[in-house]
């Protein structure tokens, strides 16, 4: 019976990672929805797999970042 505890653990472990994993401030999400630059974030203009370079927009310029 001790390895319920053992269990729980590593499944809460398991879920909580990919959270831990995005940059914080970011609103709720689809995993590849959201374009993620060092200027801030924007809503992707083509949602697609997490970690696809993406653009967005700020001030008529274009910065790169990637898909979260």
């Amino acid at each position: 019976m001790r390895l319920r505890p053992l269990r729980l653990a590593a499944l809460v472990l398991a879920l909580a990672a990919p959270l831990a994993a995005q940059p914080q401030g970011l609103p709720r999400h689809v995993p590849g929805t959201i374009c993620y630059t060092p200027q801030g974030w924007c809503w992707a203009v083509y949602p697609g797999p997490a970690g696809t370079r993406c653009a967005c927009p700020a001030n008529g310029l274009w910065f790169q970042g990637v898909l979260v």
